[in-house]
């Protein structure tokens, strides 16, 4: 292993054009996430993961499929799983005298929500769904609201372990976003530059603590296009102080980190400077970001895609970025080890049955 593939691209429509193949093949590509766009039903998706394996068969077929309002595949038999808070619903419904047993309940059916996620998409040829959030829900942020589990970060981490255990069942890993939080700050940054003036003290003792708590069941982190001034003027997935001091060095994260999508807002904005999606991608590379995803941008004929990938052996040409083995190892370890279920044969396996019953 002597190269890094730090790249995560999308593509047009529901089959590869000749172009898509070939930005597949270049070898800073390291995979696809796939959106709604890109479905029209089973069968066609299926194709889609097979042909993209074809191409190169490392590649990390990747989705943003968390339940609720956030879920590309919502038809031809894929289940419409609930969004994130009815889970913590359940967990505050707990019985008379708080006897717990909603707490139990929940994290059960946060289980049986990770493997009919994972199992789903599996069957179909999807490697990793960008999920669990654990973002807090201050009843701020109307970009996370809902996909939230709740407030208390204790609640958050029990029901995302829950989860992501379901997750594992299906053999699929998961990634924890937006670290160290999305929750507190109102504007979107999707369309904005959010800042969150608290503490370093503050964050780390509320909003990161899901990071600290799930430092060993994380197998990847997607931090938050949010700058917090009091610890680094850059946002958290361009700072190397939020990624290697305090992710990996206080919190021990030994996973994979990704950035969130280039084209966003919050990730157009460097130090008070506006950058191009090279120069963002190599500033979060270089701040301990292992992969970075630019997405929407293979639309029309995609020049952006293509000025990234060769904006990025420009740089790497001229030592503005270098390749670290460790990287693609992380991104290595996010591939699926064990064989997917076929979806006929997941619709009557029992623990996916079983799991059907339990989803709130």
């Amino acid at each position: 292993m002597n190269f890094h593939a730090p790249l995560i691209i999308d593509i047009a429509g529901t089959t590869l054009s000749k172009v898509d193949k070939k930005r597949l093949k270049h070898p800073l590509v390291g995979g696809l996430i796939l959106f709604a766009r890109n479905w029209e039903d089973r069968e066609q998706l299926t194709a889609l993961c097979k042909h993209i394996k074809k191409v190169r068969q490392d590649l990390l077929i990747c989705v943003d499929h968390e339940g609720g309002r956030v879920q590309r595949f919502k038809t031809d038999g894929f289940t419409h799983l609930p969004p994130m808070r009815a889970l913590g619903e359940l967990w505050r419904n707990d019985g008379k005298a708080g006897e717990g047993s909603g707490a139990m309940r929940a994290t059960n059916a946060a289980t049986a929500c990770g493997y009919v996620l994972g199992a789903e998409l599996r069957a179909c040829g999807v490697d990793l769904s960008f999920a669990p959030v654990l973002d807090l829900d201050f009843g701020a942020s109307s970009v996370i609201g809902d996909r939230a589990f709740g407030r208390d970060p204790r609640v958050v981490s029990l029901l995302a372990k829950s989860l992501m255990h379901g997750l594992q069942l299906s053999g699929m890993a998961n990634c924890g976003k937006h670290f160290p939080g999305h929750g507190f700050v109102a504007a979107d940054s999707h369309t904005d530059v959010p800042v969150d003036t608290r503490s370093l003290k503050a964050i780390l003792a509320d909003d990161a603590k899901p990071y600290d708590w799930l430092s060993t069941a994380l197998a990847s982190v997607m931090p938050a296009h949010v700058i917090y001034p009091k610890v680094d003027p850059r946002p958290a997935g361009f700072s190397d102080k939020w990624l290697n001091d305090i992710l990996r060095g206080q919190l021990r994260f030994t996973g994979a980190v990704f950035s969130d999508d280039l084209s966003m807002a919050g990730a157009r904005v460097i130090d008070g400077q506006s950058v191009s999606s090279t120069q963002a991608a190599v500033a979060a590379l270089n701040a301990g970001c292992d992969m970075v995803l630019l997405c929407n941008q293979s639309l029309g004929q995609g020049l952006e895609v293509d000025a990234l990938i060769d904006g990025l052996t420009e740089a790497q040409l001229k030592g503005h970025w270098q390749p670290l083995e460790a990287s693609e190892a992380r991104r290595s370890a996010l591939l699926p080890v064990s064989l997917a279920t076929p979806w006929d044969e997941l619709m009557v396996q029992p623990a996916y049955m079983r799991a059907l019953d339990l989803l709130p």
